[in-house]
C-alpha cells in the first residue's frame, strides 16, 4: 500500500531543499526567492527500509489575489486531503509569521498527523529561538537543518514508523493480478478499458485529461481474470493548468503504487517522449512489471520493417532496462488488445517467479567463471554463493570478498546473465552484493 508525504508551508522556508536531501537528488530548483516553487514535484524517498512517495508543494499565501498563488493555495489544500502524513515546514531565522499561523490553521483542521520541522537550525543560538514554535500546538516538532542534514534522520524515522510493512509474497500468491493503465492524457488509456471490457466504462473525448479519478474494474472473461486500473494522464508539470488535475496525478501515482504490472500507453503517432521515459523509470523505480503498448498503431504508415525498428527506438529510450514487451496495438481496431493482456498476464508470471537455490548456483556461478571480474586492489572478486532473496521484487544475493566495491558494468553483466537464463521479461531486477 502507498504511502504519501506531503510538503508544505509559507514561501522559502526550504520545502525544496529538504525535498532533494529526502531524494538524494537535485530535482526541485532552489533559489532564495521566494516562490521559485509553482509546479508541485513528486518522487520517491526511502529510508530504514519503507520507501514512500514525497509531494514538494509550492509556498502557501492566504488570502491573495496573486493568479499562481491562488493555484497553489488551492494544490497544498489537496496534497494535505491526499497525503497520508504532512510535513509542516517553517524557518527559525524569520520566527513565527502571520503566513505560518494561517499554515497552522489549515493543519489543526485536517485530520492527518503533522510533524513541524524548524528548517535552518545549525547553531545552539538557533536552537533556543527554534523553541518558540511549540507555541503553534503541534506534539511532533524537529529541528532540522535542510542543508547540513542535521536533524532529518529523526524527521523521517517518525515518518518510516507509521509505514507498515508490506504482507509476505506468501500472502500474496493468491491475489488477481491488478494493471494499471497509465501514459500521458489523450493517447486511449480510456478507450482501451472500454475495448476489453465491451462496454463505455468510461467517459472518452478527444479533449486530453477526461479521466480525473482512477477506475477499477474486475475483468473476467476468456479463463483469464485481472483488475484494470484505468488513471488519469500523467503529463508534464508545466502544463497543469488546476487543481483537479494535480488531484489526478496524485491519484494516478497512488494507482501505480496498487498496481502489480503497469500498462504504459504510448501514441504511435508521438512516437516515445522524454514524459514517457519518467512515466516508464517512475514505474521501474517502484519495482513494478512493464508492458509497454504502442496504441494508434493503425495511423502509422508501414514498410517491410517498422514495428522492428519502432521497437528498437523505443527500447533506445528506456535504456539500460530493454528486457520490455512492447505490443503494438489499436484501440480503434480492437487490434491485438487481448494479446497485451496476455503479455500482462505473462509478465505477472514472472514477477513472482521464484528460482531455486541450486539451480540459480549452478548458472549463476558457471556466469562468474566465465567472465571474472576487475581486480579490486589486487584482489580478485570471489563470488561464492547466490540465492534470491523473499521479496516482492526479483532480489538476488550475491555472498562475495569485496560487496562494496563490485562495479555497474559487472552488475550489468550478473542481470543480463539471469534474464538470458530466466525468464524475468518487463520485470525489475535487484542485485546485492553481500559479505560472504
Amino acid at each position: 500500500m502507498s504511502y504519501t508525504v506531503a510538503i508544505v508551508g509559507r514561501p522559502n522556508v526550504g520545502k525544496s531543499t529538504f525535498f532533494n536531501r529526502m531524494l538524494e537528488v537535485r530535482k526541485a530548483i532552489v533559489d532564495d526567492i521566494s516562490g521559485v516553487t509553482r509546479d508541485r514535484q513528486y518522487g520517491i524517498a526511502d529510508w530504514n527500509g519503507k520507501t514512500f512517495n514525497v509531494i514538494d508543494t509550492g509556498g502557501f499565501v492566504p488570502d491573495s489575489a496573486d493568479i499562481f498563488e491562488t493555484e497553489i493555495r488551492k494544490q497544498v489544500r489537496i496534497a494535505i486531503d491526499e497525503a497520508d502524513a504532512v510535513i509542516f515546514m517553517t524557518d527559525v531565522t524569520v520566527g513565527i509569521t502571520d503566513l505560518d499561523d494561517a499554515m497552522a490553521d489549515v493543519l489543526r483542521r485536517s485530520t492527518k498527523p503533522v510533524l513541524l520541522a524548524v528548517n535552518k537550525v545549525d547553531n545552539n543560538d538557533r536552537l533556543m529561538d527554534a523553541s518558540e514554535f511549540y507555541s503553534l500546538g503541534f506534539q511532533n516538532v524537529f529541528f532540522i537543518s535542510s542543508i547540513s542534514g542535521s536533524g532529518t534522520g529523526e524527521l523521517l524515522d517518525a515518518i518510516a514508523i507509521n509505514i507498515t510493512e508490506e504482507q509476505p509474497d506468501d500472502a500474496a500468491e493468491n491475489e488477481i493480478p491488478k494493471f494499471a493503465i497509465i501514459g500521458q492524457p489523450n493517447v486511449g488509456k480510456s478507450s482501451l478499458l472500454n475495448a476489453l471490457i465491451g462496454q463505455e466504462r468510461t467517459i472518452v473525448s478527444e479533449i486530453a485529461g477526461t479521466t480525473r479519478d482512477t477506475i477499477h474494474t474486475h475483468y473476467k472473461l476468456f479463463q483469464k481474470e485481472f483488475v484494470l486500473i484505468d488513471t488519469a494522464g500523467i503529463r508534464k508539470k508545466n502544463k497543469e493548468k488546476d487543481d483537479l488535475e494535480f488531484y489526478s496525478i496524485i491519484r494516478a501515482i497512488r494507482a501505480m503504487d496498487e498496481a502489480d504490472v503497469c500498462l504504459i500507453v504510448l501514441d504511435a503517432e508521438k512516437g516515445i517522449t522524454a514524459q514517457d521515459v519518467s512515466i516508464f523509470s517512475l514505474a521501474t523505480r517502484k519495482g513494478k512489471g512493464v508492458v509497454i503498448l504502442v496504441n494508434k498503431w493503425d495511423l502509422v504508415e508501414k514498410e517491410t520493417n517498422t514495428s522492428r525498428d519502432y521497437e528498437k527506438l523505443v527500447k533506445e529510450k528506456i535504456a539500460p532496462f530493454t528486457d520490455v514487451p512492447v505490443v503494438f496495438i489499436s484501440v480503434k481496431d480492437k487490434t491485438r488488445i487481448f494479446k497485451a493482456m496476455e503479455e500482462g498476464l505473462q509478465v505477472f508470471e514472472n514477477k513472482k517467479r521464484k528460482v531455486p537455490t541450486s539451480k540459480l548456483n549452478d548458472v549463476m556461478l558457471k556466469a562468474v567463471a566465465a567472465y571474472h571480474a576487475p581486480v579490486i586492489r589486487g584482489h580478485t572478486l570471489k563470488i561464492k554463493f547466490a540465492t534470491q532473496l523473499p521479496t516482492h521484487v526479483p532480489s538476488f544475493a550475491f555472498f562475495c570478498n569485496f560487496p562494496d566495491d563490485v562495479k555497474q558494468p559487472y552488475r550489468n553483466y550478473l542481470e543480463n546473465q539471469l534474464r538470458s537464463n530466466f525468464d524475468f521479461k518487463g520485470v525489475p531486477i535487484r542485485i546485492f552484493f553481500r559479505k560472504k
